[in-house]
């Protein structure tokens, strides 16, 4: 019947009006022709053929507009749409567009370019924090259309990191830093710092120019670059920086408002940052809780803060230059006075004072002379001599030096810069001296009670920087606003870059503003004592040191508002991310999102931080995870660039690998300049969580870089093992273990896998493969299925490794195909594991026992060892250990070292590490036994290897009758298979007289019935004791007898197979067979295990069905055996 050909001609879509270029179907409106032909195919505008026969009807629609279908003729024949494929609809653009008709059947799974583009262009990236929860939670309420986000560099970028980076340090610290380390060497550690930012600013950039950057900021952009395991290590890490920069920064405002405590004793100093510190963290965390959005208005307040007030630092260094502030500081010798000391206010040993009644006597006389002043002591005498007197004996210190006062601000103009350009550092409980005045030199070091300023800490190069690094940080303010930002790929890099060199140029001026116009041993005064508490920062400023105390006190508090902000949702973006498990709790909130918990464990890990009480002790901590944090933002970026991986196309091109990796390099440097055992504590904590998420947390794939790396370290590796050979001393077995699946598509031998896992310990290659009969075009997804069930089995016997599932019409050649390409390079298999088939004799399909044979000598080909556990299911699981007994091995040929490895290296498992190691081998008549005992056992001491060694005689003997009479057996099976094909139940008759037969015949022969069978079960090891075979010698009278017995009671059909002649070369194997098994049976019934070798399979395949019987007869009342067949090559050697 001919196929009927459909040809339209439609008019011009533009004359047919409602009918678009994409229409699915065919408007009523259109007209046109209708040709039908002899094949199936649509064509526009092909004229008719005449020698095809083709009939062209002429057909006219109707003007109904919502009719899709045109009737032709007398309305039974219809047309629905013009187009191949109909069965979806007529309306769906995507799929029957005309241009793409080619393409029309993946149209699913591969959407047309303006459908991608879509939406892609209604993609919006979030804000992290409220405003993602803004929309209704109700899925029917209309949603809001978003506002787009509007934050340009400077508003978005700039001002934020700039309210970040300034901070605590630079109003509280920067000054002490300048006095103790002097100007050169202060400029020294802000530059290193600022230069580690600024490079980690750049290896920012690039990676946030990498694609869209949602809002997450630096865990973000290290998780996504370094995968799930650095990014949440060093998340945690970044998180707890965080955090502790807020209880810094709480401390700060708590030093701040305490600056005029004239409380000397520490403790009580202690005590009251931790009680004021802890309220203020109390206040601030209430404040976080009860809305984000008033953190947020406030924050414009807090940043006007920080820019008045350094704005007056700069203005009062000027200022000085022509008229200096009166602050004065008092001097007894060299060694600074304390301004809390000075009470009355005069900065000198007695003073001049006119007696009161005197003066009142004058008065009252008024022509009386007034009398002279009288010298009295001032409060500083008091102090140093225990008494107002001016006759008792005075510190021997205070008796010979000077009190002296002297400017603190001398301004720019003094020319003090050139006393504080070097260093002064000092130990704990130093006073604080100026080194240029004369002191005395008799030894009297300062007591604690005396009014001196000290030193509270012992200072050096590498605390200074610790103390100083949080001075730097908050670069990642601006990543951290990224959905916020009109243009994030371009507002981030040049607002932070912008910001950084914006603040390193604020923090190098001061260094040299402070440098030029304050005196040193005020500078080196940390908390003010010489100034009577005062910010030291504080008397630089103009017009009042009120504006740096106030301005630096909302800064700082702003500062902590900002962390205790932060903090909460890094943790919640982590917590959500379910990396780490414990965490998840913390990615719930309140319903608008807020993040809860998080902020309730941020508050206790601060309180921590605030309980501490002193900021140089806070500070250095910070540090280490900041560095921690920026080390591998360097380390990302770096990585990227240098693997090259495709997607690593950033739009910031100011970078280079070197730049990245020198920006590493500083970041470690400073982590063990500034505090050493800090920063192996952070890369423990580090390192601990790094484990905890690679063996407890959810896996992840974000194509980070890490994979790229392992990637690029695994070809390195696999190019350096193919330049040679392996040596003989690195052998190990390199297992591919063939499993073979049920029709449920479960393993059928799971123990299989529990033996390859107790032979490995874990080292070396494992790869699991099956072979699944079809085609794979059709069973795809029946070969996943395959390899799920693989991995699941897998990692329930911890067998570390790969697996392979491989389609195939016959198992035979799947399994061939597997040892073959499994592998690569140098990371290849040499080593095949598979099961014995036990039912080949009862298999009614002899391709299970030829598939064994074929995969024998498919590896002998290969050159690969090959191992076959026998009774698979009696071998012990990985709990189940084997607490006596002994691992035979039964040495008959030599095959490159095998029999004496496998042993040693199961032994190193918990389950056979008690068992013993016996060694027996074969000798036979012509070898000297006694010399072969002290052969073997040199040669086992030269390999380190303990085992009993036994040498077993076998005697030369006549083929005994059983051996014969097993052999016939076997032929007479082999040949009864090879018969023309016959109906099943014809098959099992003639099968089962055959066996009637055999019986027959060895009861005849041997003369029991109480002997073992004869149709190849194994034999049973349950205790029973075996009886005795009566062996006789063959002769040509008694087989003849025994064929006339069979002649006579057999059917006629069956008496030429029963008449075989047994084949002189299957005696002689049926032979050895049987002698050996009995001396294995003999010497190895207890064994825990017993490995033998296993004899290769005949070059003829028609004796296949012979060999397995060979293996049958020599492995029967044995429990567990290992067949090993060596590869050809030698695997152990006595060498070092």
């Amino acid at each position: 019947m001919a196929s009927v050909r459909f040809t339209v001609t439609p008019t011009k879509a533009e004359d047919l009006p409602g009918l678009s270029d994409t229409s699915p179907d065919i408007s009523s409106r259109s007209s046109g022709r209708v040709r039908f032909g002899s094949r199936e195919s649509v064509s526009r505008s092909e004229p008719p053929s005449e020698g095809s026969g083709a009939v062209t009807t002429s057909m006219d629609t109707t003007d109904t507009p919502d009719r899709s279908n045109a009737e032709q003729g007398d309305g039974h024949a219809k047309l629905s749409s013009v187009y191949i494929n109909n069965s979806h609809g007529v309306d769906d653009d995507d799929f029957y567009d005309r241009n793409l008709a080619l393409f029309e059947e993946e149209m699913d799974t591969r959407p047309k370019v303006s459908s991608l583009l879509s939406r892609l262009a209604n993609y919006t990236n979030l804000t992290q924090g409220a405003k993602e929860h803004e929309e209704a939670e109700s899925i029917s309420e209309k949603r809001k259309p978003s506002k787009a986000p509007q934050m340009g560099t400077f508003m978005g970028v700039y001002l934020p990191c700039l309210q970040n980076i300034f901070g605590v340090i630079l109003f509280l610290r920067l000054s002490w830093v300048v006095g103790t380390a002097g100007t050169l060497q202060a400029l020294c550690i802000v530059f290193i710092c600022c230069c580690c930012t600024m490079l980690t600013a750049i290896s920012m950039s690039a990676i946030a120019t990498n694609g869209v950057v949602p809002a997450g900021g630096s865990y973000f952009l290290i998780s996504r670059s370094l995968g799930p395991e650095f990014g949440g290590a060093v998340g945690l890490c970044f998180y707890l920086g965080t955090t502790f920069s807020g209880a810094m920064y709480i401390l700060g405002a708590i030093e701040i408002l305490l600056a005029g405590d004239e409380d000397g004793e520490e403790a009580a100093l202690l005590n009251n940052m931790r009680v004021y510190g802890s309220i203020c963290l109390l206040l601030m965390a209430l404040l976080v809780f009860v809305g984000v959005k008033y953190v947020n208005k406030l924050a414009s307040v807090f940043l006007a803060c920080v820019i008045i007030s350094i704005l007056s630092i700069y203005t009062g260094a000027l200022v000085s230059a022509f008229s200096p502030p009166t602050f004065t500081v008092c001097l007894l010798g060299n060694r600074v006075l304390s301004g809390h000391a000075l009470a009355d206010g005069h900065c000198a040993k007695t003073v001049l004072r006119e007696n009161v009644e005197d003066v009142a006597n004058q008065t009252l006389n008024g022509s009386v002379p007034a009398p002279p002043p009288v010298e009295r002591a001032t409060h500083l005498w008091e102090l140093f001599c225990n008494s107002s007197q001016l006759n008792v004996t005075c510190d021997g210190y205070f008796r010979v030096s000077n009190v002296s006062e002297r400017l603190a601000i001398p301004g720019l103009s003094s020319g003090i810069i050139t006393e504080n350009v070097w260093s002064s550092y000092l130990s704990k409980g130093d006073v604080l001296e100026k080194n240029p005045l004369p002191s005395s030199s008799m030894p009297h070091p300062p007591s604690n009670r005396l009014p001196y300023v000290f030193a509270d800490i012992t200072t050096s190069f590498t605390l200074l920087v610790g103390i100083f690094f949080p001075a730097v940080t908050g670069i990642m303010a601006g990543s951290n606003r990224s959905g916020d930002l009109k243009d994030a790929q371009r507002s981030i890099p040049v607002g932070t870059i912008l910001a950084i060199l914006t603040t390193s140029v604020v923090y190098l001026s001061s260094v040299l503003l402070f440098g030029a116009c304050i005196e040193g041993v005020v500078l080196r005064d940390k908390f003010g004592d010489s100034l009577r508490g005062s910010l030291v920062v504080g008397t630089l400023s103009w017009p009042s040191p009120w504006v740096i105390v106030i301005g630096s006190f909302f800064s700082t508090c702003g500062a902590g508002l900002q962390s205790l902000t932060g903090a909460p949702r890094l943790l919640q973006a982590i917590a959500k991310d379910n990396i780490v498990p414990f965490l998840r709790v913390f990615g719930e909130g309140k319903a608008n999102g807020e993040p809860t918990w998080a902020l309730l464990l941020t508050a206790l890990i601060a309180e921590l931080g605030v309980l501490i009480a002193s900021l140089d002790l806070v500070a250095p901590i910070l540090s280490m995870f900041f560095l921690m944090c920026y080390l591998f933002v360097n380390l990302a970026c770096a990585l990227q660039t240098l693997l090259r991986t495709p997607n690593w196309r950033p739009r910031f091109s100011y970078y280079h690998w070197t730049l990245s990796f020198l920006g590493m390099i500083i970041c470690l440097a400073l982590m063990f300049i500034s505090s050493w055992y800090y920063a192996i504590v952070a890369m423990v904590i580090a390192g601990m969580i790094y484990k905890y998420i690679e063996y407890h947390g959810a896996e992840k794939e974000w194509g980070d870089g890490i994979r790229g790396l392992s990637l690029s370290a695994a070809r390195y590796a696999l190019l350096r093992l193919e330049e040679g050979p392996l040596h003989t001393k690195n052998w190990r077995p390199q297992l591919l273990v063939l499993l073979k699946l049920d029709e449920d598509a479960h393993v059928k031998s799971p123990r299989l896998l529990t033996f390859a896992s107790q032979l490995k310990a874990g080292k070396g290659l494992t790869i699991v493969g099956t072979v699944i009969s079809g085609n794979f075009l059709n069973s795809y997804g029946e070969a996943l299925a395959a390899e799920q069930t693989l991995k699941q089995l897998m990692e329930q016997e911890r067998v570390k490794g790969f697996c392979q599932c491989i389609v195939a019409h016959k198992p035979r050649e799947g399994i061939s195909h597997m040892i073959q390409a499994s592998g690569l390079g140098g990371m290849r298999h040499n080593t095949v594991l598979m099961g014995w088939p036990h039912t080949w004799r009862q298999s009614e399909d002899p391709h299970s026992w030829k598939t064994f044979i074929n995969t024998v000598r498919v590896t002998t080909a290969a050159h690969l060892a090959l191992l076959v556990p026998k009774n698979i299911s009696l071998f012990p699981g990985n709990s189940e250990p084997c607490t006596e007994g002994y691992i035979d091995v039964w040495w008959i040929v030599h095959d490159g070292g095998m029999l004496m490895l496998l042993p040693f290296l199961l032994r190193q498992h918990k389950v056979w590490r008690k068992c013993g190691m016996r060694i027996f081998t074969v000798a036979q008549m012509e070898d000297n036994s006694i010399q072969m005992k002290k052969d073997l056992a040199t040669f086992l001491y030269h390999l380190r290897i303990e085992a009993e060694v036994e040498v077993v005689e076998m005697h030369d003997s006549d083929i005994s009758a059983y051996t014969y009479e097993r052999t016939l057996m076997m032929e007479q099976r082999s040949q009864m298979l090879r018969q023309m094909r016959l109906s099943k139940s014809d098959r099992e008759r003639e099968a089962q007289l055959v066996k009637d037969r055999n019986s027959m015949l060895r009861l005849t022969s041997i003369g029991s019935d109480d002997d073992d069978d004869t149709d190849g079960g194994d034999r049973s090891m349950s205790g029973v004791p075996e009886h005795r075979r009566v062996h006789m010698t063959w002769t040509k009278e008694r087989a003849q007898q025994m064929r006339a017995q069979s002649g006579c009671s057999t059917p006629e059909g069956f008496r030429d197979m029963l008449s075989i002649r047994p084949d002189h070369s299957n005696v002689r194997r049926m032979h050895t067979a049987v002698k050996l098994n009995e001396v294995i049976v003999n010497k190895s019934h207890d064994a825990r295990l017993v490995l033998l070798n296993m004899p290769g399979p005949p070059r003829n395949p028609e004796g296949d069905e012979n060999y397995m019987e060979f293996l049958e007869v020599l492995t029967e009342g044995l429990e567990r055996v290992l067949l090993v067949r060596g590869g050809g090559s030698e695997v152990i050697t006595i060498y070092s």
